[in-house]
């Protein structure tokens, strides 16, 4: 691994949180400029304006995956609060003054949140290979309240092959769920490499 560039065929190998945590930990301090910039990364500003559309000005935000707070640059203004598995991350973060608090913790275990604390959830490169899959919405549900928007992001293979559809399905067919909106968005603008027609798919839904 290089620290001084983002790798993505390297970040789609990661198999869990502790793998997770290793390789972002070493990437933090370089990841605005090496992937945020370089490789033209706009899923963060597309997915904040989907949220933005749907939200009340007043809600209270959770950035899952919150790392360095690509998402939260563009929700300036609203009431925004960070976890992520990996402190490095946390750390360039925290300086940036975009979140009202930042948490360190694992999406994949019990969170130590409240239930109904949050009016939203959104999240950006967090729904990814090897990341986090949806064993999370269960635990996302429980700390958000009746009518919260989703607004995550993912990407066709990982939707096809994590088993979010059927997840989402199966909390729609029980009553927990709107309806899934799936929106289609641009990941990359301005910048060639292997990746930058690649798109994205974001799932808007609120909690019943």
């Amino acid at each position: 691994m290089s620290l001084d560039g983002y790798d993505l065929e390297e970040a789609y190998e990661i198999h869990g949180p502790q793998e997770a945590r290793e390789m972002y930990g070493a990437w933090a301090e370089t990841y605005d400029e090496s992937f945020g910039r370089a490789w033209g990364y706009i899923a963060p500003r597309e997915i904040a304006a989907i949220l933005r559309a749907e939200i009340d000005p007043r809600a209270a935000i959770l950035d899952i995956g919150a790392g360095t707070g690509l998402v939260a640059e563009h929700l300036r203004g609203l009431t925004v609060d960070a976890i992520d598995i990996t402190p490095e991350m946390l750390d360039v973060a925290r300086p940036k003054g975009l979140y009202r608090s930042l948490r360190l913790g694992d999406l994949t275990q019990p969170l130590d949140i409240p239930d109904s604390s949050y009016d939203a959830i959104v999240s950006c490169g967090t729904f990814t290979h090897g990341h986090v899959g949806p064993e999370c919405l269960p635990e996302l549900l429980r700390i958000t309240r009746p009518g919260a928007v989703f607004a995550c992001g993912t990407i066709g293979p990982v939707l096809d092959g994590a088993g979010f559809g059927s997840a989402l399905a199966r909390l729609v067919a029980a009553g927990r769920i709107t309806p899934v909106a799936w929106r289609d968005i641009p990941i990359y603008e301005g910048a060639e490499h292997p990746h930058k027609d690649d798109r994205g798919l974001v799932m808007v839904f609120r909690k019943l």
